[in-house]
């Protein structure tokens, strides 16, 4: 391995990592690593052969005690002689004595769980363009109606502490930037003056991509859903849906989406303690 060096990803590299994980065909979204840099800057990884760029991963610290995997990629022309692997132990030595997540491709856990790490859910990818269904139709309704309204006109503390409920360690800066990013829409369900529901919908190179995707209730999480959608170029959206929440499955295929990716969802350790039945959609596979 003469000549392999590991470094901390520059910009430039952070492009070329979104280009990897879409050849991989994970269609990150576009802008996606403005907020992955401002979310621990010196997560992201590159190894480099003879200056070459070889493989890449991310290794991104949350507070104390948790840390998630991702963009664990190799360069086609380099697999196979052992660089991704140094990678590998570069990124879980950054995170060593946390909590670590990731979420792994089929063809991968076996090897995930050499090193550790136990499945707790799977995230399905549903695709399509939502079509009304009951939830939709009874979305606002009745007595104490919800209002879907633009998030960036809400106290961001608020959005902080609802982000939290389902995420283990608080990431504002990450969440500020995710939520305001440009072409990207951040859309609250506010039920006097609670919010109910979250979800920001943002361009990729194929379907637009939906996450998170919090609510209170099914009817909540269909009005945020075609809502974001009428932000897209052609109402076609993905979002990666946690099978531990059966009704956020069964509000997918209600509405039309179809499986087209599974990856599953696995941890060091126990798996941390959030809002599952509200969890409608992850936010992203690469950083949680």
């Amino acid at each position: 391995m003469t000549g392999f060096e590991i470094t901390g990803a520059s910009a430039a590299d952070m492009e070329l990592m979104r280009t990897w994980a879409d050849a991989e065909g994970w269609n990150p979204g576009d802008s996606d690593r403005f907020a992955f840099a401002v979310a621990d800057p010196g997560g992201f990884l590159i190894g480099r052969v003879d200056g070459e760029p070889a493989a890449c991963i991310s290794a991104v610290r949350y507070g104390a005690g948790f840390g998630f995997i991702g963009f664990y990629i190799a360069n086609p022309s380099f697999r196979g002689r052992g660089y991704g692997i140094r990678l590998w132990h570069a990124g879980m030595d950054r995170l060593a004595g946390r909590l670590v997540g990731l979420d792994g491709v089929v063809e991968q856990q076996d090897n995930y769980r050499k090193s550790g790490f136990r499945p707790a859910w799977n995230n399905v990818r549903h695709e399509g363009r939502p079509q009304p269904g009951d939830a939709f139709r009874d979305a606002g309704r009745g007595a104490g109606a919800f209002e879907v309204v633009d998030a960036a006109g809400l106290p961001f503390g608020l959005l902080a502490a609802y982000d939290r409920r389902f995420f283990p360690e608080a990431r504002d800066s990450f969440l500020s930037a995710w939520t305001a990013l440009p072409g990207r829409t951040a859309l609250a369900a506010v039920r006097d003056g609670r919010i109910e529901g979250l979800g920001v919908v943002r361009p990729c190179s194929g379907a637009s991509r939906i996450g998170p995707l919090y609510a209170a209730s099914s009817q909540v999480a269909a009005a945020l859903l075609h809502r974001l959608a009428e932000h897209t170029p052609d109402g076609v959206v993905a979002v990666d849906v946690p099978d531990a929440n059966p009704a956020a499955t069964e509000l997918l295929a209600g509405l039309g989406l179809v499986p087209v990716f599974e990856a599953a969802r696995m941890y060091t350790g126990p798996a941390p303690d959030i809002e599952l039945s509200g969890l409608y959609g992850v936010t992203s596979l690469e950083l949680g």
